[in-house]
This record gives structure tokens, sequence and C-alpha cells, in this order.
């Protein structure tokens, strides 16, 4: 198992920590580790899954100053952006029910990860989630607009995703974006929690009504709905280029 995704056991339940310090940044690397982690866990008999990530930040999205080093070569860039697509297809696919343990900020690409989970648990307090992707310069792909407007309504969806709006932790949980709270010390145990009640059911029942209910997400996360070839000509205009490098050096002077 890579270090990136650390696998825990506790007991049928396996949690998998995204373990890429200091804030998660998601690269091809972690987003390839977390497709295995799910596969193993699965294959040693984890009959749910935890996804977990920093204390204070859950992820802070897709590393976007290792992007811009590559972005002159098309097909890395390409499969950089695709690799976090099949991370989240991956999560979106998992044949047993995922909870996201959310201890800490969630912005842009660490959004989308909880959006594909079956339940968000997020820690009370001065922590935010949401995407935002046109703050930064980042045209969203309608793949990910759908996996908001499936979770929040297509209006309220709307209203966040133009302007890039980040909400707190109270508001997540008011518009449904998040489905629980938690003190940040007790995220996982909520998020265990929740996964037993789900595995004390019939098991076939149970698994066969979440297929069938999440056949949508699946669609959503489909090649023709992320349009990614349309996403990179976005990512290379020069609006985008000007904002994500004035991004980047705003974070070279935090």
């Amino acid at each position: 198992m890579s270090e990136l995704v650390q696998s825990i056991p506790h007991g049928r339940i396996h949690e998998l920590r995204l373990a890429r310090p200091p804030v998660n940044a998601i690269n091809p690397a972690l987003c390839s580790a977390l497709r295995s982690a799910i596969d193993d866990a699965v294959a040693a008999g984890a009959e749910g899954l935890v996804l977990s990530g920093g204390p204070k930040v859950f992820s802070a999205g897709l590393d976007v100053p290792w992007l811009l080093t590559i972005q002159d070569d098309q097909q890395a860039l390409h499969d950089a952006w695709n690799g976090f697509f099949e991370a989240a297809r991956a999560i979106a696919a998992s044949p047993v029910p995922i909870v996201a343990a959310i201890a800490g900020h969630a912005p842009a690409g660490g959004c989308v990860l909880t959006l594909c989970c079956d339940w968000r648990v997020m820690a009370e307090g001065p922590f935010t989630i949401g995407l935002n992707e046109t703050q930064v310069g980042i045209a969203i792909p309608p793949g990910i607009m759908q996996l908001l407007q499936r979770t929040v309504g297509p209006r309220r969806a709307e209203a966040m995703l133009v302007p890039g709006e980040m909400v707190d932790s109270e508001r997540a949980l008011k518009i449904g974006l998040v489905d629980e709270l938690a003190d940040v010390d007790h995220v996982l145990t909520r998020a265990l929690a929740r996964l037993d009640l789900l595995l004390d059911l019939p098991r076939g029942p149970m698994l066969e009504t979440r297929r069938v209910l999440r056949a949508d997400l699946q669609r959503a996360l489909s090649a023709e709905s992320m349009q990614l070839e349309r996403c990179l000509e976005s990512w290379r205009s020069d609006d985008t280029q000007r904002a994500l490098r004035a991004m980047v050096a705003r974070l070279g002077k935090g």
C-alpha cells in the first residue's frame, strides 16, 4: 500500500486516510494510490470505507503549482486531470458504502472527492467546503457541476458555482452539502457509526438500493459528462493562466 493513502482497519470497516502533507494536494500519485486503496480494501473484505484526510485540511484540491510545471506537456496534463477524474469515479463506483470524514477544509478537488461519497461528516468550527474553482480561474467540468446539483439542488448549486462560493460547516449542513457535523475529534467516530448503521441492515437489499440510487452519480462522472478536452482548453486560456499564476504567487508569499 502506498504511503500516500494509509489503510487503517476498524473491524469490518477500513479507513483510507489521505497522507500527502502538508495539505493533501491531489496529484497523479495520490489518485493512483486512492484507486488502489479502494480495490485492496474491498478485496481484503472491507464491508464499508471511510475516506479521511488531514486534521485541518481534508484536501486542498488539485496540486495547481505542480500542474503549472507540466502544462507545456499536453499528454502529461491530460493524464493528470484524467487521473483525478478516475479517482472520483473509483469512489463513486465503490461496491461498498463509503463515508467522508472531513476534519478540516475541503475546497475544490477535495470537495469533489467528498461529493462522490455516500455520506459526509464534517467538523464543527471554522472549516469551509465548496467548489471555488471560478475564484482561481478554472471553469468547472459539467460533470462536477452535476455532482453539486445532485447534492444541494440546481438553484443552490448555480448560486454557489458561479461565484465559487465556499461555505462554513454550519452552512454546509443547512444546505445539505454535508450530512452531519461533529466535534473535530469525533468526526471519524461518527463516520464509523454511520457505516455501522448501514452494515447492520440486510446486506443484499441495502447494496442493491444503493447501487440503483447512485447510478446518476456515475453518469455524471462519465467521460462524456466530464468533457476533459474542453476542460483542458479552458485551462490553457489566458484568463485562467493569469488567475492561476496569481494564486500561486499569493501562496508563495503566505
